[in-house]
């Protein structure tokens, strides 16, 4: 008796437990929903700018002239596209998916190779594979404009 007592008891509490963590913070019930065209179309125009910051930061850290980081800003955008259409394709393994993506790493900035230094080459294959730390070039570019303000103020 004491052990079907305990287990109701147990399971009430479970139930009540896993029914107040499906809530918010206000105490509203959470409802999946699928999201809206709008919301939809918001997201791609937030990761597209996201994407544009990304690599508009990446270029900062690279020693080539503009016009080569325009090219390489048009290769690294290209990248970023077909490795989002490698994702989008399903396959019947995980490893098929890997290789492709791999085959897209090593081939896809190899005309790339003879118009950019060395070091730059480094510098893209690093960020291939996310090495690339952006927090470092956001607080150069901070320390930059805290520095033109403090000149400017003088």
């Amino acid at each position: 008796m004491k052990k079907a007592a305990l287990l109701t008891f147990i399971l009430l509490l479970a139930f009540s437990t896993y029914a107040q963590s499906r809530r918010d913070r206000m105490g509203n019930p959470v409802i999946s929903r699928e999201p809206t065209e709008d919301e939809i179309a918001k997201y791609e125009q937030k990761l597209e700018d996201r994407k544009d910051e990304f690599i508009a930061n990446f270029l900062t850290t690279l020693e080539a002239d503009d016009f080569q980081k325009e090219i390489i800003k048009q290769y690294i955008n290209s990248y970023f596209d077909a490795k989002k259409e490698v994702l989008k394709i399903k396959y019947e393994h995980s490893i098929d998916r890997k290789e492709a993506i791999k085959k897209l790493n090593e081939t896809h900035f190899k005309d790339l190779e003879e118009l950019i230094s060395e070091n730059d080459m480094t510098k893209i294959k690093d960020m291939i594979k996310g090495d690339f730390d952006e927090k470092d070039v956001k607080k150069k570019k901070k320390k930059k404009r805290k520095k033109k303000k403090k000149d400017k103020d003088e």
